[in-house]
């Protein structure tokens, strides 16, 4: 069975044009003209949805932050918007990609490719316990002292990347690599934020996160 990819943007022309070649690609393709008909379309439960930030009456952001309640499949930006505020609102409402426009339709093949892949891995590390920290990779959660803390999925990525390699140091160009799943594609401020937002998380429920600064490499998860 293809993987089915949501297209949601506002211009006619957009939607035909993607959804013709990713149809060529080898996806199923069904469209949403905006955020309401979207919000309705993501309970078919979409392998990946592709959303449009600079829409009328809802914009993407908006949409992005009320998907995530309902779906956990990876939401991939569309948007003229380059600057690295609108990229840290992207990824902070629960975008897993941001993907600017003009871009090449091989570009966005590889990146929907990537992150379909990354989906499709399994991992058999159910569980591991750093003291008061509790994190469940099957169920994607993090406890603490039992209580869940809630952590956007490219937050608890980087939580999974770096506790399950603890001890090692991954440089910030190389944790982007990982996470994203496009070489060459880093960006230094996406990964800083990120990692602040989960100390910040641990911090406010009491804990002392795991994750040490290497200074002038990068990050590592505490032994």
């Amino acid at each position: 069975m293809p993987y089915h990819i949501l297209v949601v943007d506002d211009e006619a022309e957009v939607r035909k044009m993607l959804q013709a070649f990713l149809s060529r690609s080898g996806y199923a393709v069904t469209c949403a003209a905006g955020g309401a008909q979207a919000m309705q379309m993501a309970q078919q439960q979409p392998d990946l949805i592709l959303l449009d930030v600079n829409m009328p009456q809802i914009d993407g952001i908006e949409v992005c932050r009320a998907l995530r309640d309902a779906v956990t499949c990876p939401i991939l930006f569309l948007t003229a918007r380059d600057q690295d505020a609108d990229k840290l609102e992207g990824f902070a409402a629960g975008g897993d990609d941001y993907i600017v426009k003009p871009f090449s339709l091989a570009e966005l093949k590889a990146r929907i490719e990537a992150h379909l892949r990354r989906e499709q891995r399994v991992r058999h590390i159910q569980r591991r316990v750093f003291g008061e920290i509790t994190i469940d990779y099957s169920a994607q959660e993090v406890r603490v002292r039992g209580e869940k803390i809630h952590f956007v999925r490219k937050e608890f990525e980087i939580i999974q990347l770096l506790s399950l390699n603890p001890g090692q140091t991954f440089d910030r160009g190389r944790m982007y690599d990982r996470i994203w799943g496009l070489e060459g594609a880093g960006d230094d401020a996406v990964i800083m934020e990120h990692i602040r937002k989960i100390r910040l998380k641990f911090a406010n429920a009491g804990c002392q996160p795991c994750i040490e600064t290497v200074w002038g490499i990068g990050y590592k998860w505490a032994r």
